[in-house]
C-alpha cells in the first residue's frame, strides 16, 4: 500500500512541531498539545449515514464534552485454544470463546437499532464467517459498512506481536487481510486506524510501517505501567510517534494514543458474563433503580479524561468473548444502549476527525501541519 495524501480533515502521518522531543516508547518522539484518550468500548455514530469513513462521524460541537463511545471485540487468533476452537466455540471449558456467536449477535444488534456502532479487527475470523454467510446477510453487512456503523480497524490477518516478528512477515499478514476487505468491500473497508490492544509491547518500527501503510492514527492497550502512569498524570497519553530517524518526517510520523484500561471498560460498567457488576436498571419505580448514577458516574469519569483545550475524550468498552444470544451480549447492548442516551456512540475514525478539530482550534501552526488545511 503506498502512502496516500491524507483527507483535509484527517489526522495523518504529519504532524510535527517545534517542541522539545520527548521519550515514547524508548523511541524520539514529537510533542504536540494533545488531549488524553479516555477509552471505554461502545458502539455509535450518527442515524442514517450513508457513506463510510470520515463522512459519517457525527458533528460535535466545541464548546461541549464530547466523548467518544467505541464498541469493540478482541479475538485472539489462537492463544489458549487453536484457531477452530476459537471459531466454533469448542472447548469452553478451557475458554469461553465462540467467534462466530459475537458477529452474528453484532450483526443482529447493529440491524435492529440505527444509532449502534461497532468496530471489528480479526480478519483471519471475520473472512471465515463472511464465506459462511448467505448473500442476503452479506449484502446486509456492505449496507453496514457503507454506513459506517461497522468499521474495520488495523485490517490484518491478525493482530501481530511487535517483539519477535520480523517485517516481512508484519506486510505479508497485513496484506492478506487488507486485500480481503479491498476486494469485499471495496474502499468503504479500508481502515483509518491502526489498533494494538494486546501485544505486550511496541515498537518503532511497527509505527513505522503504520505510518507508511497510510494509517492516521495508532491506538495501544499495554504499556508499561511506570510509563503508563507518568503520561496519565500528565496528560500525555496520546502523542506524535516519529517512527524512524532515517526516513524523512512526516513519512515515518503517526499519532499514537494508549487506552486508559487496556482494553477494558471502566470499572463498574463491565457488562460482560465475565463481569459481576450491576447491570443498568432504567425503570425509576424499581428499587433497583441506578440509571442516573451509573450515567453520572460515567460522565465524571468522562470529565476526568479531558483537556479543557480539546474538550474531546475516548470511551472504550470491551465486549470479550461472550457476545453469544442469551448470555454475554444482551447485557452489553442494554448498558451500552442506557448511556446512548445521553452520549451518542461513534468509531474511531471519528475521534481522530475530532482531534483534528481540536488542534485547529488550539494551534493553527500544529493543526495545519498535522491535519492540513481544515476550517472549524
Amino acid at each position: 500500500m503506498g502512502r496516500r495524501a491524507p483527507a483535509s480533515w484527517v489526522c495523518a502521518g504529519g504532524c510535527q512541531d517545534a517542541a522539545e522531543p520527548s521519550p515514547w516508547m524508548n523511541s524520539r518522539a514529537l510533542r504536540a498539545p494533545l488531549l488524553p484518550v479516555f477509552l471505554f468500548l461502545l458502539l455509535l455514530a450518527a442515524p442514517g449515514a450513508r457513506a463510510a469513513g470520515y463522512e459519517t462521524c457525527p458533528r460535535v460541537k466545541p464548546n461541549k464534552l464530547n466523548v467518544h463511545l467505541v464498541a469493540h471485540t478482541h479475538d485472539d487468533v489462537g492463544w489458549l485454544k487453536t484457531v477452530d476452537q476459537y471459531f466454533y466455540g469448542i472447548h469452553n471449558d478451557i475458554q469461553h470463546a465462540g467467534v462466530q456467536y459475537i458477529l452474528d449477535s453484532v450483526i443482529s444488534a447493529l440491524q435492529a437499532d440505527p444509532n449502534r456502532r461497532f468496530i471489528y479487527v480479526e480478519i483471519a475470523f471475520f473472512s471465515r464467517w463472511w464465506h459462511q454467510q448467505t448473500n442476503a446477510t452479506q449484502e446486509v453487512v456492505r449496507n453496514l459498512v457503507r454506513q459506517g456503523r461497522l468499521e474495520f480497524v488495523n485490517g490484518g490477518w491478525v493482530m501481530n506481536d511487535e517483539a519477535t516478528t520480523y517485517y516481512g512477515a508484519i506486510v505479508d499478514q497485513m496484506t492478506l487481510g487488507l486485500r480481503f476487505l479491498k476486494d469485499t468491500f471495496g474502499n468503504d473497508g479500508r481502515p483509518h486506524v491502526a489498533w494494538h490492544i494486546d501485544p505486550f509491547g511496541h515498537s518503532r518500527e511497527q509505527a513505522s510501517l503504520f505510518a507508511q501503510m497510510g494509517f492516521d492514527g495508532f491506538f495501544l492497550g499495554r504499556i508499561d505501567y511506570e510509563d503508563k502512569q507518568i503520561r496519565a498524570e500528565r496528560r500525555e497519553m496520546e502523542q506524535m510517534w516519529r517512527g524512524s530517524t532515517s526516513l524523512k518526517p512526516p513519512t515515518a510520523d503517526l499519532f499514537t494514543g494508549v487506552l486508559p484500561n487496556n482494553y477494558n471498560p471502566p470499572e463498574k460498567l463491565c457488562w460482560d458474563m465475565l463481569c459481576t457488576d450491576s447491570p443498568v436498571v432504567e425503570d425509576p419505580r424499581s428499587p433497583e433503580y441506578n440509571a442516573k448514577s451509573l450515567v453520572d458516574y460515567f460522565l465524571k469519569l468522562a470529565t476526568s479524561q479531558v483537556i479543557q483545550r480539546s474538550r474531546t475524550c475516548m470511551t472504550s468498552m470491551y465486549h470479550a468473548l461472550s457476545l453469544f444470544p442469551g448470555s454475554g451480549g444482551y447485557p452489553w447492548v442494554k448498558g451500552e444502549d442506557a448511556l446512548n442516551v445521553v452520549i451518542p456512540f461513534t468509531i474511531t475514525a471519528s475521534f481522530l476527525s475530532d482531534l483534528c478539530s481540536a488542534f485547529i482550534r488550539s494551534t493553527k501552526e500544529i493543526a495545519s501541519q498535522c491535519c492540513g488545511p481544515l476550517s472549524v
